[in-house]
């Protein structure tokens, strides 16, 4: 199993970016797919998830109405829509993949993780 993170960068405040997880190597259509951060000095944390048909969605409360999770199952691709970017969303982004039929809130699930992207909004 592989998940491939991209599409961050260095982005002005107030700006967007797109990120993307290519995954390859998921046996049956049933996982939800998370993406995680992790700042200088911070603790890994939740930012989105998405259930395995993209029906079903869930959003930090440091990210709602700025951040939107989706995905295109024909792509095997997740995106994860970045707008309103603030300093403190300066991380490594990463995303998982957790055997469910649900969204998945909390890293201990996933068993599959990429390899990170990182982002950067400068002030």
């Amino acid at each position: 199993v592989q998940l491939q993170a991209s599409g961050g960068g260095l982005v002005q405040v107030g700006g967007s970016l797109r990120l993307s997880c290519a995954a390859s190597g998921l046996t049956g259509s049933d996982y939800a797919i998370g993406w995680f951060r992790q700042g200088p000095g911070k603790e890994r944390e939740f930012v989105a998830s998405i259930n395995w048909n993209g029906r079903s969605t869930h959003v930090a409360y440091s990210v709602k109405g700025r951040f939107a999770i989706s995905r295109d199952n024909a792509k095997n691709t997740v995106y994860l829509q970045m707008n309103s970017l603030k300093p403190e969303d300066t991380a490594v982004y990463l995303c998982a993949a957790a055997p469910s039929r649900g969204v998945v809130v909390t890293a201990t699930p996933y068993r599959y993780w990429g390899q990170g992207t990182q982002v950067t909004v400068s002030s």
